[in-house]
C-alpha cells in the first residue's frame, strides 16, 4: 500500500459545547407475541456456533431474505420518522420492536447472547452496539440506528446515520463520506472479486478526505443465521482472500471515525466508542452477490439497484443510490 494521508487531529473532531455520551436508565425487555416465529438464541441467550465455511444461498432462502430485507427497510423508516432533539432512544428501541411485529418479525437484535434492546442506537461517539436507554437525542446529535429483522426464517440488517436537528458541518460531511464510503464498496462486489476488494476501495474513499476506519468490527455473512462467514473487513486487510460467487449474502456496514479509529468497549460489554471520542459514523446494507454485480437486499421494490449495472459510473454516481431516510426534523421528497 502507499502512504497513508494523514487524518485530521482528533482535537479538531467533536463539536465544542457536547459532552461525551453517557448510559441512562435501561427498560425492561420488551415482550414479543407468541405466534412470531423466533430464531434460536431468543430464549436460551445463546447463538449458535456459525459454520465454519462459506456457502452460497439456495434460490428459496434468496427470496426470503429480499422479503426480510424490505420488511428491515420499513423497520428503519419507521424509527427514523420518529428521530428528533428530546425523543430517546428507548422510545426508538420501542418503535422498532413494535413495527418488526407488525412485519410478523422477531427483533433480531433481542437476547442475542444478551442483548437487552431491539435495536442498538450508536450517538456521536459511539461506533456501533448501543443500548437504548432514557438519554434524549439532543439536537446536533449524530445517531446511528441498527435494525435487524427475522423474518420467514431469515436475518434482514441494515443501518444509517441520522442528523438529529442542526448539525454542524464536520459532522454532516462525515456522515456523506461514511454513506458514500459503503457505495463505494458495494459497488466493487461481483463474482470473482474478493473479499479484500470491498474493503481497499472503502478505506481508500475515508482516508482520502481524513478519515479512520475502524478495524475491530467488521461485515459479516447473513441469512439463516445472524452472523457467520464470511467476514468483510472494511480496511484492505491483504489475507481477506475470499473469492465472491453468485449467491453469497452478507453485509457491508462501514465505520468511520473523524478521529482515531481505535475502539474501547464500555463496562457493559456491548457499547463501543472512539478512543479519544470523536464522532463517528456508519452505514450498512445486506447484500447479494449475483451474476452481474450486487442486488441491494435492504430496500424496498420501488428503490433503485444501481450496482446490477455494468457501467462503473453508473454505479459510483450518488444520483442513483436509494435516498436516505427521512427523519422527523427534516422531511425529504
Amino acid at each position: 500500500m502507499g502512504r497513508r494521508k494523514r487524518r485530521v487531529p482528533a482535537s479538531r473532531t467533536r463539536p465544542s459545547g457536547f459532552e461525551p455520551v453517557v448510559a441512562g436508565m435501561v427498560s425492561p425487555r420488551r415482550a414479543v407475541p407468541a405466534h412470531i416465529e423466533l430464531p434460536p438464541y431468543a430464549l436460551s441467550g445463546k447463538s449458535s456456533p456459525a459454520p465454519s465455511g462459506v456457502e452460497p444461498s439456495d434460490g428459496a432462502t434468496i427470496d426470503a431474505m429480499r422479503s426480510a430485507g424490505s420488511a428491515a427497510r420499513r423497520v428503519l423508516r419507521a424509527v427514523a420518522a420518529e428521530i428528533a432533539p428530546g425523543v430517546t432512544s428507548d422510545h426508538l428501541d420501542e418503535v422498532c420492536h413494535e413495527t418488526c411485529i407488525a412485519e410478523s418479525g422477531y427483533p433480531s437484535p433481542l437476547n442475542y447472547n444478551g442483548f437487552p434492546k431491539s435495536l442498538c442506537t450508536s450517538a456521536n461517539e459511539i461506533i456501533c452496539h448501543g443500548i437504548p436507554d432514557d438519554r434524549r437525542l439532543r439536537d446536533g446529535d449524530i445517531v446511528n440506528c441498527d435494525v435487524t429483522i427475522f423474518v420467514g426464517g431469515v436475518h434482514g440488517d441494515h443501518s444509517e446515520t441520522f442528523l438529529v436537528g442542526d448539525v454542524d458541518e464536520a459532522s454532516r460531511r462525515l456522515v456523506e463520506v461514511t454513506r458514500e464510503s459503503m457505495y463505494h464498496g458495494i459497488a466493487a462486489v461481483r463474482p470473482g472479486a474478493q473479499v479484500c476488494d470491498i474493503g481497499r476501495v472503502i478505506q481508500a474513499r475515508a482516508e482520502s478526505e481524513g478519515y479512520g476506519v475502524v478495524r475491530e468490527f467488521v461485515g459479516h455473512g447473513i441469512g439463516q443465521i445472524f452472523h457467520r462467514l464470511p467476514n468483510i473487513p472494511h480496511y484492505f486487510d491483504p489475507s481477506a482472500r475470499t473469492e465472491l460467487v453468485e449467491g453469497m449474502t452478507f453485509t457491508v456496514e462501514p465505520m468511520i471515525t473523524a478521529g482515531t479509529p481505535r475502539a474501547q468497549l464500555w463496562p457493559d460489554g456491548w457499547t463501543a466508542m472512539t478512543a479519544d471520542r470523536s464522532r463517528t459514523a456508519q452505514f450498512e446494507h445486506t447484500v447479494l452477490v449475483t451474476a452481474d454485480g450486487a442486488e441491494l437486499l435492504t430496500v424496498t421494490d420501488d428503490e433503485p439497484q444501481p450496482f446490477l449495472s455494468a457501467s462503473a459510473a453508473s454505479r459510483l454516481n450518488p444520483d442513483n443510490w436509494p435516498r436516505q431516510l427521512p427523519t422527523a426534523a427534516v422531511r425529504t421528497g
